[in-house]
């Protein structure tokens, strides 16, 4: 999804994950459906439409990549509220590692249908940083975090520091990437934060 649109669409899509947290929550009557929360839903829902829709006017974007990072946000939220059991007889490392394994193996067959392969000869030193960095920050160090974070003050609360990472995606990627931000998307951006706060509040 990624390699699909812009790094601010895909932050900004990828906001949503408390939203779909809470309505799994709903599912398993872990929380009950409040008016505040089905508006909330909504105007997420509003505000992926507006960026996908203005997203499409700017080179490197696509329907299908926003739509993948909609799907990643809908695993993301689940997991969130899903990992709150296991956490209960697993640490947040063993939890991580377990995460982190299995989804390594089931991604072993995508990666073989890729066509275009992977030369390991040609990747320079920036590059192999560039995965450490992903393999022991963003993975490791993240996944552990956020289960410590899960098990210690709940699944809501965790969520709502999804929007540290929609803020820092949309600024390096205009920043750093030089990336096109337009009015659609700015609608939007307001429209899924209020959405999302709206949903999340007591």
């Amino acid at each position: 999804g990624v390699s699909l649109t812009t790094a601010a669409n895909t932050a900004l899509v990828y906001s949503t994950a408390p939203v779909w947290g809470m309505l799994l929550g709903f599912a398993l009557g872990l929380e009950r459906p409040r008016l505040a929360g089905i508006l909330g839903i909504g105007l997420s829902l509003l505000g992926v439409g507006f960026i996908v829709y203005g997203g499409l006017e700017f080179a490197g974007t696509s329907l299908l990549g926003d739509a993948l990072i909609l799907v990643a946000a809908v695993f993301w939220g689940s997991y969130t509220v899903l990992s709150l059991s296991l956490l209960q007889r697993y640490s947040p490392v063993a939890l991580a590692a377990y995460a982190m394994t299995l989804g390594g193996l089931a991604a072993f067959p995508l990666a073989a249908l890729d066509p275009g392969g992977l030369d390991v000869g040609s990747l320079d030193g920036l590059t192999w940083a560039a995965a450490a960095y992903s393999a022991l920050c963003s993975s490791a160090f993240g996944f552990a975090a956020w289960g410590y974070g899960v098990s210690h003050v709940g699944a809501n609360r965790v969520l709502i520091y999804q929007y540290l990472v929609t803020l820092t995606g949309v600024t390096t990627g205009i920043v750093l990437l030089g990336e096109d931000f337009g009015l659609e998307q700015l609608v939007g951006a307001v429209v899924i934060l209020c959405g999302v706060y709206l949903a999340r509040s007591r």
